[in-house]
């Protein structure tokens, strides 16, 4: 049996918002204390609502990790945008990230003015990024911060280096509810396994093509089969355009074979065990304008 939590325990939900590539998946998985969303310098790598819950004997916050809130340009635009929408309502606390480095702007305002401004909840900003600024130049991003609107706490941090994410941590504690955990002890996330894996293979897609392909993958995961010490793992990437399958195999398959390496070694971190990947990669023509196959894709 799972021991009852302490009197006093505090547990609720914490919507991290921001515009595209602030570093909201980076501060999540800094938080909870590993890895439950992938990373790259790209804009829009996360594509659903991730949730990551760091649980300690006096409380369990659930943080959401949302996609960065930006101008649609496709139909998968369009649904990221509306899934922030939906992941701000009925939360205890709202966190916005933004970007020390590249400064606060009128993207963050227009973030905080759709989805904070109105808010009847707790609001809180982090000012990411900080080991990349200097003091000077960090007192005017704070203070860039507290003009986008009325916040409860504005917080200096760095996902990166861990500074400030102790005193983040305790004040966002602060403002939950008592109640019983949502999250089981020992779990960090409600990602499936066949979920997790398909993003840790995506990761490696978007970070060894870079400019090339990364908006145009995504990946399926199709069997999964332990035979004896090993995991078998079949998976499809799927791309838009003839071109990009090039890309993205490499000349003699040299590309998809670093991808494959890189991701078999991620998924072994998470298993603990060998893991066996076969990857295939097809194209799937304009998916990210098409409602179907959005649908089909999982979105």
């Amino acid at each position: 049996m799972t021991a009852a939590p302490a009197p006093g325990f505090r547990c609720g939900l914490v919507a991290v918002v921001g515009r595209p590539n602030v570093g909201k998946s980076s501060l999540v998985n800094a938080l909870v204390g590993q890895k439950v969303a992938i990373v790259s310098d790209v804009p829009q790598t996360t594509r659903s609502r991730i949730r990551g819950a760091l649980t300690t004997e006096e409380y369990q916050i659930v943080f959401t990790d949302t996609p960065g809130f930006h101008k649609p340009r496709t139909v998968l635009g369009e649904r990221l945008n509306r899934l922030v929408g939906e992941s701000v309502e009925d939360v205890d606390v709202l966190l916005q990230v933004v970007d020390a480095a590249a400064g606060v702007g009128r993207g963050d305002a227009f973030v905080y003015e759709r989805h904070l401004a109105h808010a009847r909840r707790s609001r809180f900003c982090a000012v990411n990024k900080i080991d990349l600024v200097p003091r000077d130049r960090l007192v005017r991003e704070l203070e860039a911060a507290g003009r986008l609107g009325a916040f409860d706490e504005i917080v200096p941090v760095s996902a990166r280096t861990g500074s400030g994410l102790p005193e983040l941590t305790r004040l966002l504690a602060e403002r939950l509810p008592e109640g019983p955990p949502l999250f089981p002890p020992g779990e960090a996330t409600d990602q499936t396994f066949e979920q997790r894996v398909a993003e840790l293979i995506r990761e490696q897609a978007i970070r060894l093509t870079r400019e090339e392909v990364p908006h145009s993958v995504v990946v399926t995961v199709d069997d999964v089969e332990r035979v004896d010490a090993l995991l078998r793992i079949a998976a499809t990437i799927f791309l838009e355009r003839d071109s990009q399958k090039g890309i993205l195999i490499g000349r003699g398959g040299e590309m998809l074979k670093r991808i494959g390496t890189r991701a078999r070694q991620e998924i072994e971190s998470l298993v603990g065990t060998k893991v066996y990947l076969d990857l295939r990669v097809k194209v799937q023509k304009e998916w990210q304008r098409d409602p179907r196959a959005l649908n089909r894709l999982g979105f």
